[in-house]
């Protein structure tokens, strides 16, 4: 045998012996080596069994970079995924595919243990905040923050810490949620501000927002409402008419629900009733001037102070018998009337408008005067509130 035909025989037996090593390696394959050579476009790796493999450039890190020695260093150990074997001589690795598996894998993880992890914010879109969490994340717009946020760019470069809100190997698709944490941030600091308030209690409030039926105010941090009835003493037809939106005024606490974190609050009540003004500068017997708000079929409702009615019983209207109190009453008709009583208790004032006028001499009836109660209404019959109306009828 020449030395031709020996070298040529030495060849063949190499490329067989080269070929059969890379027969053994399979896409998808996880291999391990050193860095053997860093060239411009590539990285060269010493597979443990002595077969060479090549990382492009692309295929070194998820992270954006322009050269090769960025990423890797000569002797440097390596782990990759076989992505292609070509003619069965060369091997194509990625580590960036084995690290990538690696994040997903962990990133699911953290997902299923409702982690909180950190991401590094890398670009600024219209859309939300691109992230690195290892592999490229995303925090939508509207995942940023519980409130609205205008400029987006002041995050750029921030590293944040959120909730992993879905993860998708296929997609390579990983969103993530800011906005959760502020609001468990918000529940805390919600309960905590709850668990302090007392009912009973006169604090601080910001009128934030109103409704039709009353208005939201923050005390704390935490709106509570204030009932359209609990705005003032007077009769409020709309709310704005009775408070205005970043008004800060003081508010009485009602009641709070931790479970259901409501606030009830009262604006009249925080201060001194009408009443108990009213109460404190007048006695029983005084004479004051009157208008008259409302008649029902047991009397007449006379305000005589702001937020003050008393009730003028239909038997304290004349020393005559009235039937219907409208037929010697009209809405908004100023009288004169005399304090007969007070229920300081619940808040009631007993009028008379007769008590003002002289007795006819053929009336010798002595009536004691009585403090309005609840009970006069209810005692009324059918008959005393259609009696008399039959009467005009003739029937």
């Amino acid at each position: 045998m020449t030395n031709e035909e020996h070298l040529e025989k030495n060849l063949e037996v190499n490329e067989t012996s080269e070929e059969t090593q890379n027969e053994k390696y399979s896409e998808g394959d996880t291999v391990t080596g050193k860095v053997s050579k860093i060239e411009e476009k590539f990285v060269e790796v010493m597979l443990e069994d002595g077969v060479v493999g090549i990382v492009p450039i692309s295929q070194l890190t998820s992270k954006r970079i322009e050269t090769t020695d960025e990423a890797a260093t000569l002797d440097q150990d390596v782990t990759a995924k076989v992505i292609k074997v070509e003619d069965n001589t060369t091997l194509i690795l990625s580590i960036r595919q084995y690290d990538n598996e690696a994040t997903y894998k962990e990133l699911q993880s953290q997902k299923d243990n409702d982690d909180t992890i950190s991401a590094t914010v890398i670009e600024v879109v219209p859309a939300g905040l691109v992230v690195d969490v290892g592999v490229r994340g995303f925090i939508p717009a509207s995942l940023i923050s519980t409130e609205y946020v205008e400029d987006l760019t002041q995050f750029d470069g921030q590293t944040l810490d959120v909730k992993i809100e879905d993860v998708d190997v296929e997609k390579n698709r990983v969103i993530l949620n800011r906005r959760k944490l502020e609001e468990k941030s918000q529940h805390e600091e919600r309960l905590k501000v709850l668990d302090e308030l007392v009912v009973g209690d006169i604090v601080k409030g910001e009128v934030v927002r109103t409704t039709n039926f009353g208005a939201f105010i923050n005390v704390n941090g935490v709106d509570g409402l204030a009932h359209i009835s609990e705005l003032s003493y007077e009769r409020v037809e709309n709310v704005e008419d009775a408070v205005t939106i970043g008004e800060t005024l003081n508010v009485k606490v009602l009641s709070v629900d931790p479970e259901t974190e409501r606030i009830s609050l009262s604006v009249k009540q925080a201060g001194e009733s009408p009443f108990q003004k009213f109460f404190n500068e007048h006695q029983t017997g005084d004479s004051v001037k009157g208008t008259v708000k409302r008649l029902v079929d047991f009397g007449a409702f006379v305000e005589v102070a702001a937020g003050v009615e008393g009730l003028v019983h239909v038997s304290e209207i004349s020393h005559d018998h009235v039937g219907h109190p409208e037929d010697e009453l009209k809405p908004e008709e100023e009288i004169d009337v005399k304090i007969i009583g007070f229920d300081p208790d619940k808040e009631k004032t007993s009028l008379s408008i007769k008590a003002l006028k002289e007795k006819p001499k053929n009336d010798t009836k002595q009536k004691n005067a009585t403090v309005y109660s609840d009970s006069d209404e209810e005692s009324l019959t059918l008959g005393d509130i259609l009696g008399d109306k039959l009467k005009k009828l003739d029937l």
